[in-house]
């Protein structure tokens, strides 16, 4: 069964895409944690970081070579961003198709309130 971004990258479901290639889509979060918060996605369905392959390197770099973009298109660059990949469920993953978030457009404080 397609996942949810599988289906945006079809066009099956609608997003407000902000960059496509043949490798990558790009499109903004429906519940955005920051005034900046776009998914890059793979078109090539990879479930979790932990089915990442040697031969997804290059595709992996990919990803944060398009954040790189957005975040200059965006307007972010120089302020700053965050870029984070969740992984699993006790990662935060919600959807099982790899994604990177890139965030930012205010400060974004701490990552992890330490225990």
């Amino acid at each position: 069964m397609a996942t949810l971004f599988e289906k945006i990258i079809a066009g099956d479901l609608p997003a407000d895409i902000v960059y496509r290639d043949e490798e990558v889509v790009a499109f903004r979060d429906i519940n955005p944690a920051a005034p900046v918060h776009v998914l890059i996605v793979p078109v090539k369905p990879i479930p979790t970081a932990n089915d990442i392959e040697e031969a997804d390197a290059a595709l992996i770099g990919r990803l944060f070579v398009v954040a790189r973009r957005i975040a200059a298109d965006e307007g972010i660059a120089e302020d700053g961003y965050r870029l984070i990949i969740n992984c699993n469920e006790h990662g935060g993953q919600e959807v099982f198709h790899l994604h990177l978030h890139l965030l930012g457009g205010r400060p974004l404080g701490g990552m992890v309130k330490r225990t």
